[in-house]
């Protein structure tokens, strides 16, 4: 066979997923002397530049396999931003019709990258509340609610959203560290990151610990606490937290919740890419911190190990941007 025909190449599909794993550790001062490791897993090295392609593909490939996703539909998901762009990176490869509703508090260069894959993008008005009938998420399901021949991706409630990170992040991770791996800390959304990864890692060895890294202003923190909550608080980390209950956040599996602040995220943010040349997005600075924390507080040797959800590139108007923050 001729050499063009030993030419291994790939469809972007193929290049989700296998990220790498990167040692942070000298971030962790070690305090008890107990010498723990900080990982993180870069998942902006994702075609899409975030963790939600992983979600997306095994989301699409389950519903054309089970039928509900066909050629010639149309194809709806709410978003803050990086599911967005991966629904629309996915719906360009296989071509869907696409149309994404996010909120005001998207990125403008999210936004440009949702409508530069040809998705239309529909953001709610200001002010608008979780379970108003305009805000992002409830104008992507009443939308595939009205048109049958509409899918509705429903991020936040989908199962093979935690499937997906069941069946590709934790097994990396588990692998990548040797089934060392001691601690998992990970903001959640959706909750389909930190949900889907520990119950895949915690099938392996139960004694592995979940931890939710949560803005301040989020309801996770007083949810796992009390299990009910009040109104959220303002935050201004894009990606993560929550003003209510996602059915893919399943709390039962998550050992503590470790409140972040915004500040806190983002001085992270601005110290990675100065001082190890990592641009991250704002919830990556905020893992990294809480990892700190945690691997700080570690009186026994462990392996903390957290992600990287997205590039700062994403955020040039806003973490990044002085006159914004």
């Amino acid at each position: 066979s001729s050499s063009f025909e030993k030419l291994q190449a790939f469809r972007v599909v193929d290049i989700i997923g296998e990220t790498p794993l990167i040692d942070l550790t000298h971030y962790v001062n070690n305090v008890n002397d107990c010498k723990a490791r900080l990982l993180a897993k870069v998942e902006f090295f994702n075609p899409g530049f975030s963790i939600k392609d992983r979600i997306v593909r095994n989301i699409f490939t389950t519903a054309e396999k089970n039928g509900v996703l066909q050629p010639g539909m149309t194809v709806v998901a709410a978003s803050s931003g990086n599911t967005g762009a991966a629904t629309a990176m996915m719906c360009a490869i296989r071509g869907y019709k696409c149309i994404i509703t996010t909120s005001q508090k998207c990125s403008q260069e999210k936004m440009d990258a949702i409508r530069a894959y040809g998705a239309e993008l529909l953001v709610s008005p200001p002010g608008a509340q979780e379970g108003d009938e305009n805000h992002y998420m409830n104008m992507a399901k009443n939308m595939a609610k009205t048109n049958p021949d509409w899918f509705d991706v429903d991020q936040y409630q989908n199962p093979y959203n935690p499937e997906a990170h069941c069946l590709t992040l934790g097994p990396e991770i588990w692998e990548q560290t040797n089934g060392k791996i001691t601690h998992f800390i990970a903001a959640g959304s959706t909750g389909g990151t930190v949900c889907g990864t520990t119950r895949c890692l915690k099938e392996r060895n139960p004694n592995i610990r979940s931890v939710l890294a949560d803005p301040v202003g989020s309801i996770f923190t007083e949810y796992f606490h009390k299990r009910t909550h009040g109104k959220p608080g303002k935050f201004l980390v894009e990606g993560v937290g929550k003003g209510s209950i996602p059915g893919c956040m399943d709390i039962d599996v998550i050992d503590e919740v470790l409140p972040v602040k915004d500040c806190q995220a983002f001085r992270m943010c601005s110290k990675m890419a100065r001082e190890e040349g990592i641009l991250a997005g704002g919830s990556a600075g905020l893992n990294v911190f809480a990892g700190i924390v945690l691997a700080n507080r570690l009186t026994t040797p462990g392996i903390v190990v957290t992600v990287l959800p997205d590039s700062g590139i994403k955020y040039q108007s806003k973490v990044y941007c002085r006159e914004w923050l």
